[in-house]
């Protein structure tokens, strides 16, 4: 969809080198997470796992993490174990304006790591909120509200440092939400043939969004997933990609693994499912990276 830029919040710079004395990237001090949102329009890239196992790995290496369900499908939500019954507050409720993203969040098993969890409601939401002048800047409006206090929300109050958002297959309103919320966007892609192809439709919106409604907007980085080292189409996609994007492609590529499947059935994370599959230790080591690139950010 083509971004309309309506009439939204002002946008504010993601933090001072002083924010971040404590070593955490997020600028916590101000109550400025950094937002990454987990953009791609292809479904079955590794999305969602990506969003569960990065969310699980920033949180075990000591960040306070939120992740923000904007998929109807829910299943970041699932794969973190919170059940459909229990999801009382929605990223529905959020967007819609009754409530704030605090109220939704709810833990995991995870220790520093929220989940605010989405329900079908979001499949009619764009159609709700159309005559919005607002209505591309509505998560955005909400992340700014983190950093109000809240003492009716179920999750830790300690600030977050990271927000990372599953975004649906999809370039409508939703998408269109979490990037305008967002510093950056983290792109998995799976090592398939028409890889490129949907890369390039990305990237267009991302640039529509620069110009329209986030001024800041970068691409992060790219996330090669379902590698398989063994497979020729594998590895002469995963080199392309790596010709077109240069450095933004991360040095971490996430394997073909059977633990990272099975792990969303338990309701629980790859990392506390199996900590030693090489999907889990991947992630780790993407989370490291991505840390790593961010204070190369912030230094520069």
């Amino acid at each position: 969809m083509t971004p309309n830029p309506g009439s939204g919040p002002s946008h504010n710079d993601g933090g001072t080198n002083s924010d971040r004395k404590t070593g955490r990237i997020g600028g916590a001090s101000r109550g400025k997470p950094r937002v990454l949102a987990l953009a791609n329009q292809k479904g079955g890239v590794g999305k969602t796992t990506t969003a569960i196992n990065l969310g699980t790995a920033l949180a075990a290496i000591g960040e306070r993490v939120l992740i923000v369900d904007l998929d109807p499908q829910g299943n970041a939500s699932t794969g973190l174990g919170i059940d459909r019954k229990s999801r009382k507050v929605s990223t529905y409720d959020v967007l819609y304006g009754d409530a704030t993203l605090k109220q939704a969040a709810m833990p995991t098993l995870v220790p520093r790591l929220d989940v605010a969890p989405s329900t079908l409601d979001l499949l009619g939401l764009e159609l709700e909120i159309a005559s919005r002048s607002d209505r591309a800047h509505r998560l955005q409006l909400a992340v700014q509200k983190l950093s109000l206090p809240e003492p009716s929300s179920a999750a830790n109050d300690d600030p977050y440092t990271y927000v990372l958002v599953d975004c649906p297959p999809s370039l409508n309103l939703l998408t269109i939400n979490a990037m305008t919320a967002a510093d950056a966007i983290l792109v998995p892609m799976q090592c398939e043939f028409f890889a490129l192809e949907g890369l390039s439709q990305l990237l267009t919106t991302v640039e529509q969004v620069r110009k329209t409604l986030n001024p800041k907007l970068s691409i992060h980085g790219v996330v090669l997933t379902m590698v398989d080292d063994r497979n020729n189409l594998s590895q002469q996609v995963a080199a392309d990609v790596r010709a077109h994007m240069g450095d933004k492609v991360y040095n971490t590529v996430i394997p073909r693994n059977v633990r990272l499947s099975e792990a969303p059935s338990y309701g629980k994370p790859a990392l506390l499912y199996d900590l030693k599959c090489r999907g889990s230790q991947a992630y780790l080591k993407l989370a490291s990276e991505i840390i790593q690139r961010e204070r190369r950010l912030v230094a520069a």
